[in-house]
């Protein structure tokens, strides 16, 4: 009956998108028939090129004293509409917010208000009139004319604000803009957030540079690049992963204060944090060291706050934090020490280092060494603690090839790391400007590349040379502008405050973001359906499947397991690991469920937020990578031409968090 039952709603859900479909497509219709009707009228909207746009709709409303009963004329889309015989009202949103605008037949004439009441929602229209209240108080502009600027060919998505589908909004964002006033103050925000750092740095007597995005050698970071082929010199070459070393070499040439602000790209997963191209803000000053690169990253961070939010408290998922007070200091060392108990000082080698990482269940690489161990501890037990700001200095020499060591104690080196919320905020040393101990750490990381470390570093022969050269010593600091947005403006994920985001392409119709010429922006923008038949015929005699268990396990053992339909609420990669994605879940609790699962080869984390899945929730906590993963999610494996293929059992959304599977 189960199975009957779906059928016939799986029925319905097909009539009811079809019918929508259907409606669509006569509403467009609709709306090219009175496009073609002004066109043979020769009053095609598309022709006009100009409009005298005096003022933006925030401007009006906030300075109402000094606009009141004056003419004004204002641009934007209409977002309502509502015709009441010989008067009517509308909505026009534009760059700063929107206005009510009231048009009367009797101040526009007859004519222009037939044209109005064939205006559709979402075209952009011209108001000129002037500024009144009306009985209720609302702050309005009284019509005198009314263009139509442009003709929109779609209906808006009437169910897109508070659309909770963000892998519709990250596409389509041109809708999201139009929609959600949130998404619009967050970019906005986000172009102030830029200006303020540059007017500091320049303030700073800092110079503004740019250097290559292509290179034959991306270095400067520990990342993966992408590879690209350069057909008029028949070479290949990369996208650079940090502005670093080339901003040294201007350091080199005498520049002693320099910036830049760019993207940079490195080939690695996505999640809530990450994105593959990302904008960085690097800088190298001349003269100074570590210490002068905390006191200026921690006034350009307050200096930004105060200037874009008018305060330096910042609250980030409900968190209050203080960017006001002085930073805290502390090193690496004692971070792990006050969060461990463990004093590495006390560590006399690589074995030991690797003996402790065992007993803390702390996941390592053959290669790694005992400052690699340090850092893996502290990512582990440490991180998520630096709430309020947090400098944490000193970090081991193995993590750090670009930086000059501390003269007392060689094995660590003068860097620091900014945290906020427990999130890397940025990244600082005094610059290494030895060439001899900058060529041994190359070599290094050289021999880490060979050993099969793809983030690891090569060596530079043209930066050794401007070494050779001579830089003077110098501090440097790099740090992600998208973060500092995220924290800024309350944005839980990168692609909240990146315009467009990197997504996963649709396969059907164009290329480009994914919406197809042949499907509706609704059918495009939707999240693939995991009940939908293949587009292409699956052929299974390529596909081997484990054999079935021929032992029986008796009905009360089977029954013991509890199946639960979850909702995912985040997804995202773990550091460290390049197989385990971390998932939280709502099981129908009050506790949000944390389940981690080694599937990153074969899913991105945005693919699977706010998917429903199955998950057995009662087996014991499992201790990975030093977090606790509270059951199991269901998934099927198969082989095809011997490569192993898994998918996530996915099931309806309309089942609620924390249904019972029998």
């Amino acid at each position: 009956m189960a199975d009957e039952k779906m059928t016939q709603n799986e029925v319905v859900d097909a009539k009811q998108a079809a019918k929508e479909l259907q409606e669509l497509h006569r509403l467009e219709q609709v709306r090219l028939e009175k496009l073609q009707e002004l066109q043979a009228a020769g009053r095609d909207p598309f022709e006009i090129v100009t409009y005298d746009q005096t003022e933006h709709s925030a401007d009006i409303k906030d300075n109402y004293e000094q606009y009141e009963g004056k003419d004004v004329s204002v641009a934007g889309r209409m977002m309502q509409k509502r015709v009441m015989g010989k008067a009517s009202f509308c909505n026009v949103l534009d760059l700063k917010g929107n206005i009510q605008v009231y048009v009367a037949r009797d101040s526009i004439g007859e004519d222009p208000y037939k044209d109005f009441k064939k205006m559709d929602i979402g075209d952009i229209i011209g108001v000129h009139g002037k500024v009144f209240k009306t009985k209720t108080g609302e702050i309005s502009i009284h019509a005198e004319k009314v263009e139509l600027l442009t003709k929109s060919m779609k209906p808006l998505p009437e169910k897109f604000h508070g659309l909770t589908d963000t892998d519709a909004r990250y596409r389509q964002r041109y809708l999201d803009l139009i929609m959600n006033q949130e998404s619009r103050e967050t970019f906005i925000k986000r172009s102030r957030i830029i200006s303020a750092i540059r007017r500091y740095l320049d303030g700073q007597g800092f110079m503004e540079v740019e250097t290559p995005m292509l290179v034959a050698n991306a270095g400067g970071a520990a990342a993966r690049p992408f590879e690209t082929h350069y057909n008029a010199l028949n070479e290949d070459v990369k996208l650079r992963i940090s502005l670093e070393l080339y901003l040294k070499r201007l350091i080199v040439g005498g520049l002693e204060r320099v910036y830049e602000i760019g993207r940079v790209f490195r080939n690695e997963g996505l999640d809530t944090r990450h994105n593959p191209e990302f904008t960085l803000m690097e800088l190298y000053q001349a003269y100074t060291d570590y210490n002068g690169m905390m006191d200026l990253t921690e006034n350009m961070f307050r200096y930004v706050a105060q200037e874009v939010n008018g305060t330096a408290m910042v609250n980030y998922n409900g968190t209050e934090i203080d960017l006001g007070k002085p930073f805290e200091r502390i090193t690496m060392i004692d971070a792990v020490k006050k969060y461990t108990g463990i004093d590495w000082n006390e560590v006399p080698d690589t074995e030991a280092a690797k003996k402790i990482a065992d007993e803390k269940d702390v996941h390592y690489e053959p290669h790694h060494k005992k400052g690699d161990i340090l850092n893996l501890l502290f990512d582990e037990f440490c991180e998520d603690k630096m709430i309020q700001p947090t400098f944490v200095m000193d970090h081991p020499i193995e993590i750090s090839p670009l930086t000059k060591k501390k003269p007392d104690d060689p094995d660590y080196v003068q860097r620091f790391e900014l945290y906020i919320y427990g999130r890397e905020m940025c990244n600082a040393y005094s610059e290494l400007n030895d060439p001899i101990d900058q060529r041994e750490r190359f070599k290094a990381q050289d021999a880490l590349s060979e050993a099969g470390d793809e983030e690891a570093q090569h060596t530079d022969e043209d930066f050794l040379n401007a070494l050779n050269i001579g830089m003077p010593p110098t501090g440097g600091i790099g740090y992600g502008i998208d973060r500092l947005v995220m924290l800024l403006t309350d944005s839980p994920a990168i692609r909240d405050v990146i315009l467009f985001p990197t997504m996963k392409s649709i396969k059907t119709g164009s290329e480009g973001n994914g919406v197809s010429s042949e499907a509706s922006e609704e059918e495009a923008a939707a999240p693939a359906d995991p009940f939908a038949a293949p587009a292409k015929p699956i052929d299974f005699s390529k596909v081997e499947i484990e054999p079935l268990f021929k032992d029986f396990v008796d009905f009360e053992t089977f029954s013991k397991s509890d199946f639960r339909a979850v909702k995912v609420l985040e997804c995202e990669a773990v550091p460290k690991s390049k197989k385990l994605l971390k998932f939280v879940l709502d099981d129908g609790t009050d506790e949000k469920r944390v389940i981690l699962s080694g599937i990153h080869a074969f899913y991105e984390p945005e693919q699977l937020i706010g998917k429903t899945l199955i998950a057995i929730t009662n087996l014991p906590p499992r201790s990975m990578m030093g977090m606790e993963s509270n059951g199991m999610l269901l998934s099927a494996l198969h082989k095809e031409e011997g490569e192993e293929k898994l998918n996530l059992l996915m099931v309806d959304p309309h089942i609620p968090a924390g249904a019972k599977l029998y």
